[in-house]
């Protein structure tokens, strides 16, 4: 049987028809080009589409948000970047935007202020938090995950930058899963080891790289699936499970991935 076609539109194409969406869904980079990515982006479409949400994405006219260049130091590149997109953005008089990357999400919703940019800007966690509180998501009451131990791997600018500590686990528990901990966890979160733009680069003489550290503190949590809410982390634990050889064993998935098989959609 196959998949039903999925409705996504641009910016441009509600503009035609002298119409705006409810929200914009701030695909970025990696959700673009990135083919495990890809399918975090395709997740969220399905829930939007599966909710009846009138969202749009930029399409063609999305650039990246800067952010790379601003970590790394090319501050001239990022204001460039930025402004671009603002002029965009206030083209279609954009009010509220849904990313699922906690990069674009700090940026647009932190520093794009500064150049012109204001917009309210939520993290696809918070979407789905807030469609759960208020009864438009219903995932729980479903088998897929009974008995199944999550643990949660807080981005850095999710976490520690912005404070989203709660929206990501109430998604995980609104599917009946058991939430297990790491040892650092929340305001104590260890990075994967790809933020400040360490995600384009070769890693710095050490005893041991980051993401294997961060790897050996959720594998000892003993949870079947590792749980992450951005497509840095995602490729990060990614490497360190096969890097532990323990593919067969954990999984490591977005959370909207794992709300669509609760969705069984």
């Amino acid at each position: 049987m196959a998949e039903p076609l999925l409705k996504v539109e641009t910016m441009a194409d509600y503009a035609a028809k002298g119409e705006s969406p409810e929200i914009l869904f701030w695909v970025g980079c990696a959700g673009s080009f990135d083919d495990r990515a890809k399918r975090v982006t395709l997740s969220i479409v399905k829930i939007l589409n599966h909710l009846n949400i009138k969202f749009a994405v930029l399409g063609t006219e999305e650039s990246c948000s800067g952010d790379p260049a601003r970590r790394a130091g090319n501050e001239f590149l990022f204001q460039m970047q930025a402004i671009s997109n603002i002029q965009v953005l206030n083209m279609y008089a954009v009010k509220k935007i849904v990313t699922a990357c906690p990069h674009c999400f700090n940026t647009l919703k932190n520093e794009y202020p500064d150049l012109g940019g204001n917009y309210e800007v939520i993290h696809h966690s918070q979407l789905l938090q807030n469609l759960i509180d208020d009864g438009s998501l219903k995932i729980s009451g479903n088998e897929a995950y009974k008995g199944t131990k999550i643990t949660f791997h807080d981005s850095c600018y999710l976490g520690r930058a912005n404070s989203v500590y709660d929206a990501p686990r109430v998604v995980i528990q609104a599917l009946d899963a058991d939430l297990v901990e790491m040892k650092r966890s929340k305001s104590k979160g260890l990075c994967c080891g790809a933020g400040g733009a360490q995600m384009f680069k070769e890693p710095e003489k050490g005893n041991k790289e980051i993401n294997i550290e961060r790897t050996e503190e959720a594998l000892a949590t003993g949870a079947n699936i590792i749980a992450v809410g951005c497509p840095f982390c995602l490729t990060m634990m990614q490497d360190g499970i096969k890097n532990k050889e323990k593919e067969s064993e954990v999984g490591v998935f977005d959370f909207s991935e794992l709300v669509i098989k609760g969705l069984g959609i």
